[in-house]
């Protein structure tokens, strides 16, 4: 059984320590050395928010996103990355910032368990999920070409005003990354019918356990979405 867990960074260091090396290992994996989402400086972000996935029976934590809340004295991973291109992405979240937004960041996948559809599906799912809890008017997320069908059929859409028309070669010169926004994150007007569907039952059932079909066969998914402290205001 797989368990995603959230919490706030800084409420669980052990937990944030073991997502920064999976994540490490997956980098080194693809053959990227640096990359400003795998900068570990967000353990000690009040503004961060995390979920991890776990194999239930040995505790390993085996993937993991990250929401980044813009905050002036902490930018963005994706404001630190795309200036050195593009400096329109300041503006960028500063107008989104205006109704409070974050950044889906360091989305990773152990490689032990790829075909599950754990990241691309499941775990993006799980982080629009908490955007109500977090009283986020927006999501931003840079992501690779295997990640934006999924991310667009949950809503996303491409941010064309940074970039060439939203997109960059990022990390490394031979991977495209591409901008986009949730703009409406509670009512996910553009959102396929069963993405909607299935992130609005996370939301009223935030600790929930479903049985899932994937390419590699039924898994049993526990959830535990509940935040004990999502006032990142204070």
């Amino acid at each position: 059984m797989f368990k995603f867990r959230a919490f706030r960074a800084i409420d669980d260091q052990q937990s944030c320590k073991e997502f920064a090396s999976g994540h490490h290992n997956v980098l080194q994996q693809y053959g990227v050395n640096k990359v400003t989402s795998a900068n570990n400086d967000w353990m000690y972000n009040p503004f961060v928010y995390v979920v991890v996935v776990e194999l239930k029976e040995t505790g390993e934590i085996v993937s993991g996103l990250r929401l980044h809340i813009a905050h002036p004295d902490y930018p963005l991973p994706m404001e630190t990355a795309v200036s050195q291109v593009d400096k329109n992405v300041f503006e960028l979240v500063c107008s989104y910032g205006k109704h409070g937004t974050a950044e889906v960041s360091g989305l990773w996948n152990s490689r032990s368990i790829s075909g599950y559809g754990i990241g691309a599906v499941y775990l993006i799912r799980a982080g629009i999920a908490l955007s109500t809890q977090l009283k986020l008017g927006s999501l931003l997320a840079l992501v690779a070409e295997y990640t934006l069908p999924p991310s667009l059929q949950k809503g996303f859409e491409i941010e064309p005003a940074i970039g060439k028309d939203g997109t960059f070669f990022y990390p490394k010169l031979d991977l495209v990354a591409t901008s986009i926004v949730l703009k409406d994150p509670y009512t996910l007007p553009k959102a396929e019918q069963v993405e909607r569907d299935y992130i609005f039952e996370l939301r009223e059932s935030l600790h929930c356990i479903k049985k899932e079909h994937t390419p590699k066969g039924i898994i049993e998914i526990e959830f535990d979405l509940r935040l004990t402290n999502p006032n990142w205001k204070c």
